[in-house]
């Protein structure tokens, strides 16, 4: 993509840009000014000498032309050979030419006067020397006229977005605990005041609902606990009921399982909806136990299936994590492969960056490879935000979440906790 100038700069270069235009076009129109006043000036200059040359010809019909180093003039009459007249011009008409022989250029007048024609010729190469040495002064000109605009407009510039430039200091290096205070207070009341203003409206909208998220998170971590603890309590207690039949007891065992579930997913969800991450809730867990856990805790789902299990793990991995958060995102995906796999084999690797899973389940409804997941997604129907909650914990934490196989024939779940 293409990079973006910075306001300064841009003001600067169209500055720049600007002055170079006016300059160019004052050039322009001192250059024509200055060669048609010379050209003016030079005709005046034939125009005298002709008038004072036919002065001294009524006087003295044998006076000879002038013959100067700028002035050359020339007299046809009939008494006069056309073989002494020049070739260049023989063929000039009444009234004002301009001439080139080699490297010289000359301003001619031609007069008739009394059957007489006249040819005056004014030496123009030194003016068009000054020309020259007039237009290098006019395009140093402008080039110092482009710096001064490109330096001005960059100062200049640097005064009038100067609040704008104070506002935006603000707003990045506010923190949460001074949103309080307004912003628009610092700033007239101006086209900077009203933005400032409107920051300060945003501020406190976001404020307000983080407040309201707060207070939720509390509130909702609070009564979850307690009513999950009392499941679990009854749980156990009607565990240690010897009246209940086996049956009975599997249905207690299987509520006892979704309430504690439901608390590690509770646990998982509030965290991640923390805005800011505990460093000290975080520790070197130790994949290789978590992955243990995970199969033992879910194995009842592969009872009088026929699969093959392999688990494959390097105990000398440790990730620097919080240790509920990677058990849950391992858990779900292992409960997804033991939950829609009903034979064949699954394969649990771990080496010293990620974590494989495959199975020969039911498999993805389509291709998916390095997927971004968006919620509610899932690789079999009914696994509700596992998935989703698995991607927002390896984008925490800066992993990938990989997904690739294919309907019916199996798929390949692998999480790289080192970036490829």
């Amino acid at each position: 993509m293409r990079q973006k100038l910075e306001l300064r700069t841009r003001v600067s270069l169209a500055f720049a840009a600007f002055g170079a235009m006016v300059g160019m076009l004052m050039a322009f129109s001192l250059l024509l000014a200055t060669h048609d006043l010379g050209v003016r000036l030079i005709d005046e200059t034939l125009h005298a000498e002709l008038d004072d040359f036919f002065a001294r010809r009524e006087r003295n019909p044998y006076s000879l032309p002038p013959k100067t180093v700028t002035l050359h003039g020339y007299v046809l009459d009939k008494e006069s050979n056309l073989g002494e007249l020049p070739p260049y011009l023989v063929t000039l008409a009444p009234g004002r030419h301009d001439l080139t022989i080699g490297e010289l250029s000359y301003r001619v007048a031609v007069a008739d006067h009394k059957e007489t024609r006249y040819f005056f010729l004014y030496d123009t190469s030194l003016q068009q020397k000054r020309e020259q040495r007039f237009l290098i002064l006019i395009a140093t000109s402008i080039l110092v006229i482009v710096l001064i605009s490109a330096v001005g407009g960059f100062w200049l510039v640097g005064l009038v977005i100067a609040p704008v430039t104070e506002l935006a200091r603000r707003v990045k290096d506010r923190q949460p605990d001074v949103w309080a205070l307004r912003l628009a207070d610092d700033f007239s009341q101006d086209e900077v005041g009203e933005l400032a203003h409107a920051f300060d409206l945003h501020l406190a909208r976001i404020r307000a609902f983080m407040e309201r998220e707060r207070a939720f998170t509390a509130d909702l971590s609070h009564e979850l606990r307690t009513s999950l603890a009392v499941i679990l309590g009854a749980a156990e207690i009607l565990q240690a009921d010897e009246t209940l039949t086996e049956k009975q007891k599997n249905r207690v065992a299987r509520v006892e399982r979704a309430a504690r579930d439901m608390a590690e997913m509770g646990s998982a969800l509030l965290l991640m909806a923390r805005e800011e991450r505990s460093l000290s809730l975080e520790e070197h867990a130790r994949v290789a136990g978590i992955i243990t856990e995970a199969v033992e805790k879910h194995r009842f789902l592969l009872k009088n299936k026929p699969i093959r299990l392999t688990v494959t793990t390097d105990p000398e991995l440790k990730l620097t994590a919080d240790r509920g958060l990677i058990f849950i995102a391992i858990s779900n995906l292992i409960r997804n492969a033991f939950a829609y796999t009903d034979q064949g084999t699954i394969d649990i690797t771990q080496d010293a960056t990620s974590l494989t899973i495959r199975d020969s389940g039911q498999g993805l409804r389509t291709r998916q490879t390095d997927v971004l997941l968006p919620r509610h997604l899932s690789n079999h129907e009914g696994s509700g935000i596992g998935l989703t909650l698995v991607k927002r914990i390896c984008d925490r934490y800066g992993w990938s979440l990989e997904l690739t196989g294919q309907e019916g024939i199996g798929t390949t779940a692998r999480i790289r906790f080192v970036a490829p």
